[in-house]
């Protein structure tokens, strides 16, 4: 209501539906879970080792300990949300009936996301798409001397440019499989490690903006605001590609000896790599109208990514011709996307219900604040539920517009829920972290990166 402090706004909003406050505390809650869910894992390892250790002292053979695997699945990170979600839906059904809790999850909630990528990232993750984007990458990285740093600095530069094109999960999916065989593979160190998933995750989010089709965050206002590819380009492209120029740099620089070392090393084999040639069975090399086909599936799924009808029925479609043409094929990893769908879909519905504090804070907000205040929102949300909320803004000048998209792919990496395909990173190069990928590391790993993508968005 105008002339209202935001406090009073929010107050307001409160009064008229008291609920907000539980949805809102719900969600606070599933945040704070997953920044916790690496300790419920140790904890769940403790507990796991104590009944071994009993178990070993009565005679027995170690067994599963109920409470440790309750534990372990506790701190997997992709289902926290879902998990939350089921105490959202018992709270909606005891605040307003069960009616109600169908209509929200069922009718307003809309799972198009979480269901594109999963399919997408199933793709992108298959033998031909792999075999076709490591060797268009081994030209350019032959030019540095194919050395573990040339690769790193290949992946992490021109990958994440991908998302403008085949969409950011599909980036992040094959950036993350080639960190993981080029770099990771080698027994890199835990600083090194997290600088690297910082850089990668915010640059996957920036590197999205050469176009309007790919990056959730700008899908999300691009019809609205008659946004183009020009546009994209002008105001958005180039800046995204110079910060990750620069972030990559940096990051080189500063552990220029390590990469020096690593030349040096033999893989290391305490994890396993994920590797589409494995298989079981011995493969043929992939032909060039394979590659073809498999690309041609992508580009269905990203045209109709709006329409689950047409890029489901793509998928299932793609199967059938995986299984046909198997003697090329890896086995279709779907365990791995369908976590992260849970993960996504978990975030969409906890954050249809954010919207009461959310938009009023943005649309107070001047140009500068309302970029810092998108870049710490999206920390805490998905980016492109601050910038789909910043639609319901009402006139929202050029100017700020720019500045909530801005921040919103700027603060992309900071965390894990952060931007829709993180989790697809953090489930690929999770075992080269013990499993776990600590929310601190991941920030201090990210910080830099962000701050060189917000100076270069808002100060050239």
């Amino acid at each position: 209501m105008a002339g209202q402090s935001l406090v009073a706004e929010l107050s307001s909003r409160l009064q008229i539906e008291p609920f907000n406050a539980v949805a809102t505390g719900v969600f606070v809650l599933a945040v704070l879970h997953t920044f916790a869910a690496s300790r419920f894992t140790a904890i769940s390892h403790r507990v796991q080792h104590r009944a071994d250790a009993r178990a070993r002292e009565r005679g027995e053979p170690p067994r599963p300990n109920l409470l440790a695997e309750l534990l372990h699945f506790l701190g997997e990170v992709e289902v926290v949300f879902g998990l939350w979600a089921a105490v959202l839906l018992v709270a909606i059904t005891a605040y307003a009936g069960w009616d109600a809790a169908k209509h929200y999850f069922d009718g307003t909630v809309n799972f198009t996301e979480p269901m594109f990528v999963v399919v997408i990232m199933a793709l992108a993750a298959t033998r031909p798409v792999i075999v076709f984007a490591e060797s268009a990458l081994r030209r350019v990285a032959s030019a540095g001397g194919g050395t573990p740093a040339a690769w790193w600095f290949t992946i992490l530069t021109i990958g994440p440019l991908l998302g403008s094109f085949i969409t950011e999960p599909a980036a992040m999916t094959i950036s993350a499989l080639l960190l993981a065989r080029q770099f990771y593979d080698l027994g890199p160190s835990r600083p090194l490690r997290y600088a690297t998933l910082g850089v990668l995750f915010v640059n996957v989010s920036i590197g999205g903006t050469l176009t309007q089709f790919a990056a959730p965050p700008v899908l999300m206002v691009a019809r609205p605001w008659d946004w183009n590819i020009p546009f994209m380009l002008t105001h958005f492209g180039w800046r995204a590609g110079l910060a990750m120029v620069i972030s990559t740099t940096v990051y080189f620089l500063l552990f220029r000896g390590e990469f020096r070392t690593l030349a040096n090393r033999p893989p290391v084999r305490d994890v396993e790599v994920p590797d589409p040639e494995a298989t079981g069975h011995a493969l043929l090399p992939v032909p060039g109208w394979l590659i073809a086909a498999h690309l041609a599936f992508m580009a269905w799924t990203v045209f109709n990514s709006h329409y689950p009808a047409l890029f489901i029925g793509g998928f299932l479609f793609f199967l059938g011709f995986a299984r046909a043409t198997a003697v090329y094929q890896s086995q279709v990893e779907l365990r791995t996307p369908l976590l992260v769908g849970f993960f996504l879909a978990g975030l969409v519905i906890h954050g249809g219900l954010q919207g009461w504090w959310i938009a009023p804070v943005l649309g107070r907000l001047a140009e500068t604040p309302l970029f810092l205040g998108a870049t710490a929102l999206t920390a805490v949300n998905d980016n492109a539920l601050i910038t789909y909320l910043a639609t319901l803004v009402p006139n929202l000048s050029e100017e700020l517009k720019l500045a909530v998209v801005q921040g919103a792919v700027v603060g992309g990496g900071l965390t894990v829920i952060a931007n829709a395909p993180n989790p697809a990173g953090q489930a690929l190069l999770g075992p080269f972290f013990g499993g776990r990928v600590s929310p601190v590391g991941l920030l201090a790993g990210a910080i830099l990166p962000t701050l060189i993508a917000a100076m270069v968005f808002r100060l050239l």
